[in-house]
């Protein structure tokens, strides 16, 4: 798969990286041309056939990629999606963004449900709970349950590229619903979020499965 990914900070190589490691083609972009090319440069290193990640401009990489990976700053979506051009029309776009800080999360309106209405492509919220160390992770398993990563898009395409990106990190794939949950996804990053960083452990805030009341498809 060739993946264009809009930004070439801390999720652009953890998530590039563990791509590269499964056989995909990568092109990275950002603001600073050189520090592009030094993402691509890890990205190509850890790939084991020496498949190499290249470097573009956010439009060459909107244009490269099967699907495009939006992994910049949330206050910068706006501006890199616009950039990035016609390219983004149609395709398949995951977004890992988070809004944070006080006041920064708008519960009206989801950050991907912005990003599809400014480039008509077919986005996906997902990789938006973790830290990006999580994401270096080969594979991302806790107490022997490798980390479900919730996905919320309405466009089958794309839901099933993205379920393909998060089955190659080790982890499992989890419908979430159509896009107008993924402010419920964003709301959940916004508070768990919190809570770690209060020194909370966010994870014992919910019970197993066996514990949650009886589901739907239970005799």
């Amino acid at each position: 798969m060739r993946i264009g990914i809009l930004g070439a900070g801390g999720m652009a190589d953890a998530l590039g990286t563990q791509w590269a490691r499964a056989g995909h083609a990568l092109m990275v972009s950002g603001r600073d041309p050189g520090r592009a090319a030094a993402t691509a440069a890890t990205l190509t290193a850890a790939a084991p056939h020496g498949l190499p990640a290249t470097a573009g401009t956010f439009e060459e990489a909107a244009a490269f990629g099967d699907v495009v990976v939006v992994a910049v700053l949330e206050e910068a979506a706006d501006q890199v999606v616009r950039a990035a051009g016609p390219a983004l029309r149609g395709k398949p776009l995951i977004d890992v963004t988070n809004a944070v800080g006080p006041g920064a999360y708008d519960v009206t309106r989801s950050v991907a449900e912005r990003i599809a209405a400014l480039t008509g492509g077919h986005v996906v919220k997902a990789f938006n709970l973790c830290h990006v160390d999580v994401w270096r992770m080969t594979p991302p398993v806790f107490d022997g349950r490798p980390l479900a990563v919730p996905l919320c898009g309405d466009d089958d395409h794309a839901l099933g590229l993205a379920r393909t990106l998060v089955t190659d990190l080790g982890c499992t794939p989890v419908h979430g619903g159509g896009l107008d949950r993924a402010k419920l996804l964003e709301a959940t990053a916004a508070f768990m979020i919190g809570l770690w960083i209060s020194g909370a452990d966010a994870q014992a805030v919910l019970p197993p499965l066996p514990h949650s009341g009886p589901h739907p498809d239970e005799p």
